[in-house]
């Protein structure tokens, strides 16, 4: 429809121009000729409907591909036999056989440049098939699942190993990779943690646990590394640490040496035994404080260990710190009050406090049945704490308890 509607409004304007050249001034000539002859006769003068007919014609030529109408249609239009005008009507009709064809020279040069189709053109079923609609980017979403199609930020951490739907979990963590480019802030930060000492099969992992390093500095993280290094942390120590904490390199260096010098301070460990026992619990210095205080004054006022037995339970046992305090008090009460282990025991074994309660009670459980529950060293037959947490079961039978596994199976069914 489009198509027909310019192809009617260049045809008009196409009469328009052959009516404009031969009417205003082929009809003054003639006037012209008969003033000064006196006479001319009527029928010699071309007729409207004699222009229109001719300029329809070469507007037919011209729609067949002629860039200017051949001489058989000069001939027939403005034929000699048909005219006896005086010459400069002829120079006048001859001017006027010109213009039709500039114009529709004009207009056919332009017929290869027709404008794209509308929007509200009509098309046939086989065109609609083929056009293809890329799918459209959520505005909004919960899931980063929606946006791995249209992010290669998001793919390429995909294929990293980096686990979204646990960095949704994380607060802003979605808003923040979707804002981020892979070559321009992502490539920088893999390479320093590669540089820092974490495997290629870890980085995934990492990123899911903490994305927010991703938005850090570089320079600003470089410079918490070089600080772990000048308190004495190997190269080895400082990635075991960083891949066990993945926090532990937002934290700023004002911050890390806070914490070291409260563990310092408050146990009253030397520099040594302060940074051997965060390297192996690196969380310490990038948890909270409040319930390491709490359970510091739980072991020294409740369960009533003195200074000295807390810093050898803590060196040892770092894990103590962060531990449930509910938990903390049930595991000392069944081990103190009911089998009867000492401070000086809980003292040199405090692994015993990282074990389950309820391994704890079948274990002593089945050894007071057979009657081999005895801890205390100065005994025969003694059994040391560790052997009753740490051992699998069946070595537990075998060597401890001297009996079957099947023995231990029948009388946990009686609890």
């Amino acid at each position: 429809m489009a198509l027909r509607a310019r192809q009617l409004c260049r045809w008009c304007c196409l009469l328009q121009t052959a009516r404009a050249a031969q009417s205003p001034r082929g009809l003054s000539g003639g006037r012209t000729a008969q003033a000064r002859r006196g006479f001319a006769p009527p029928a010699l003068v071309p007729s409207r409907n004699a222009v229109l007919g001719r300029g329809l014609q070469a507007y037919r030529r011209v729609s067949a591909g002629s860039c200017s109408p051949p001489d058989s249609a000069k001939d027939e239009v403005f034929s000699p036999h048909e005219s006896n005008l005086p010459s400069p009507v002829k120079q006048e009709q001859a001017k006027a056989e010109t213009l039709p064809d500039l114009n529709a020279k004009i207009l056919y040069e332009d017929w290869d440049d027709i404008p794209p189709s509308s929007a509200l053109e009509e098309i046939s079923e086989e065109e609609a098939v083929q056009i293809i609609a890329e799918p459209l980017l959520p505005p909004q979403s919960s899931t980063l699942r929606d946006y791995v199609d249209h992010s290669e930020t998001l793919a390429k951490l995909v294929h990293l190993g980096v686990d979204l739907s646990q960095v949704e979990k994380h607060q802003k963590a979605g808003q923040l990779l979707l804002t981020l480019d892979f070559e321009k802030d992502i490539q920088k930060i893999l390479l320093f943690l590669k540089d820092v000492g974490v495997e290629d099969s870890q980085l995934g992992p990492f990123l899911t646990k903490n994305p927010y390093i991703l938005a850090e500095d570089l320079e600003a993280l470089e410079t918490r590394v070089a600080y772990l290094k000048s308190k004495k942390f190997g190269n080895a120590e400082i990635a075991q640490m960083v891949s066990r904490a993945p926090y532990l390199l937002l934290f700023s260096v004002e911050r890390l040496d806070n914490r070291l010098s409260f563990f310092k301070n408050e146990l009253g460990l030397s520099v040594k035994k302060t940074k051997d026992m965060v390297i192996r619990l690196p969380r310490l210095l990038t948890g909270k404080l409040e319930p390491v205080k709490e359970n510091l004054q739980v072991c020294q006022i409740e369960l009533g260990f003195q200074r000295n037995e807390i810093q050898q339970i803590v060196f040892k046992t770092p894990k103590i710190l962060t531990a449930s305090k509910k938990r903390l008090r049930q595991t000392f009460d069944y081990l103190h009050n009911i089998m009867g282990i000492p401070h000086n025991m809980l003292t040199r074994f405090p692994q015993v406090f990282n074990s389950k309660l309820l391994r704890i009670k079948e274990r002593h459980l089945f050894l007071a049945f057979l009657g081999r529950a005895q801890y205390d060293p100065a005994q025969p037959s003694y059994i040391s704490l560790d052997q009753l947490v740490s051992l699998p079961d069946e070595v537990f039978c075998a060597e401890i308890a001297k009996a079957s596994i099947q023995d231990f199976e029948k009388f946990l069914k009686t609890l």
